[in-house]
């Protein structure tokens, strides 16, 4: 993590957060999984400059939910975009459900226009206690 001399925030950068989860995973889940990793990294929700998922993702309403409360625009991007993004850790299982094997990596790593390097959060997973699941990665957007 780069740190600013004197800052008092350490993290001196816009963020790209890329959202995964369980077909029916709810807001709560999904905000609870955003706000631990920002804190992972640092960050703050208003460090959050872009927001991406997959295209089947575009009409889930926890993820619909949290981008209402938190006046964030998701872009949904499609499953050929996002498997071809180089990423660092590539499921199988989740290539098997989407089409990519990555969904929270590619779309944070392609939301920011970056590479896997500066992929700061790489898959925080929380499972709600519902049993279902959310996951988060947060990349850097250089300017």
């Amino acid at each position: 993590m780069k740190h600013a001399p004197g800052a008092k925030n350490p993290l001196q950068f816009a963020l790209a957060l890329g959202l995964g989860c369980d077909r029916g995973t709810p807001a709560a889940t999904i905000n609870q999984a955003i706000s631990e990793a920002l804190a992972a990294c640092g960050g703050q929700p208003s460090d959050v400059r872009a927001v991406a998922s997959i295209d089947l993702k575009a009409d889930e309403a926890g993820l619909l939910q949290v981008a209402r409360e938190r006046a964030w625009c998701i872009h949904f991007y499609p499953a050929a975009d996002l498997a071809a993004v180089d990423v660092p850790n590539p499921s199988e299982t989740v290539r098997r459900y989407t089409g990519s094997p990555s969904v929270s990596e590619a779309a944070a790593l392609l939301a920011a226009g970056a590479d896997k390097a500066d992929l700061i959060v790489e898959k925080h997973k929380l499972r709600g206690p519902d049993g279902r699941n959310a996951t988060i990665s947060i990349a850097i957007i250089h300017p």
